[in-house]
């Protein structure tokens, strides 16, 4: 099989249907997802704040805490000389800079957490080019919503009378969901179900559109993220996406981590017009979405030539 990777500048537009973002800033975002993880966020911003506090101690008491180093550990820092004041000086700044990247993490965090998510919940929207004929879509792994209320706005933008369905492993979360798509007037456009994304509840061919965000790196993390048990259960759910995928429908997927080995498992599934985006942050690492399209005829003969619309992957 040859490989064509081409690099496109950032402006360039993938093939895809052009879709705003709605005006909306964070606060309104919050106030109907709320946030996940909040013990991660707790967890940085307590750290922040702990060496906040250490590197300002260091600052008030330094003379004090160089006399204390040089009493304590004669051996190491002789009286009057500079090593005392040198290792004060140096931890006091480690404090403060670790102080810094801690609040940056936070931020970060909620802001991938908050804002990013909708934001990217639009570009995925965006791949699908005509969402008028869509007649049912699932979304993968669910969770808050923010997806899936985004593709409900859209069927009911475009007068479509599809649906969408999310699925999750939590029928808490489920009903979660559905509360969340009625505050945003789609209630009548979402259906959600609880289940096995290793093995999708539904029939071969069902869906004109599949699509997931930052879900399935999560998957087989009982076994570790960098496991072969864990990499064999992600392609394993990718594989599920594209048989209940209609032949000539769109997968999108968004995720951090492991894009090189979806893009090797959608080739070996025959996907086609396979593309990966620009790299986004989020949660501190790099992220990317990555939409194909499945064959119109279900049975390729051989390998042909995949073409990657690979930008900034880097």
């Amino acid at each position: 099989m040859s490989l064509l990777i081409r690099a496109h500048a950032l402006h360039s537009t993938p093939k895809m249907g052009k879709t705003s973002p709605p005006n909306r800033d964070w606060t309104q975002i919050y106030a109907i997802y709320g946030m996940d993880q909040w013990h991660t966020l707790l967890f940085l911003l307590f750290h922040a704040f702990l060496f906040s506090l250490l590197s300002l101690l260091f600052l008030l008491y330094f003379d004090p805490f160089c006399s204390f180093l040089e009493q304590t550990f004669p051996l190491f820092f002789a009286t009057g000389g500079g090593a005392a004041r040198f290792a004060a000086g140096f931890t006091g700044c480690v404090a403060a800079l670790s102080s810094v990247c801690l609040f940056i993490a936070a931020g970060n965090f909620f802001y991938s957490s908050v804002a990013l998510q909708h934001e990217m919940a639009q570009r995925i929207v965006g791949h699908v080019s005509d969402w008028s004929s869509v007649k049912l879509a699932l979304d993968v792994g669910c969770g808050r919503g923010i997806l899936l209320n985004s593709v409900a706005t859209q069927l009911k933008k475009t007068g479509s009378s599809g649906r969408v369905v999310g699925l999750d492993r939590s029928k808490r979360t489920t009903l979660s969901t559905l509360r969340t798509a009625n505050m945003e007037g789609v209630g009548e456009y979402v259906t959600c179900r609880e289940g096995d994304v290793r093995s999708l509840p539904f029939g071969d061919n069902c869906f004109d559109v599949v699509v997931s965000a930052v879900f399935l790196h999560t998957v087989g993390k009982e076994y570790g993220h960098r496991t072969v048990e864990a990499a064999a259960e992600r392609m394993r759910v990718l594989g599920e996406m594209g048989r209940v995928l209609k032949p000539g429908g769109t997968g999108v997927v968004w995720d951090l981590h492991h894009v090189p080995e979806y893009v090797r498992r959608l080739q070996e599934l025959r996907m086609e017009d396979i593309r990966v985006s620009e790299r986004v942050t989020a949660f501190m690492v790099s992220s990317h979405i990555v939409s194909f399209r499945k064959p119109s005829q279900q049975h390729v003969a051989g390998l042909g030539e995949v073409r990657l619309d690979w930008r900034f992957f880097n």
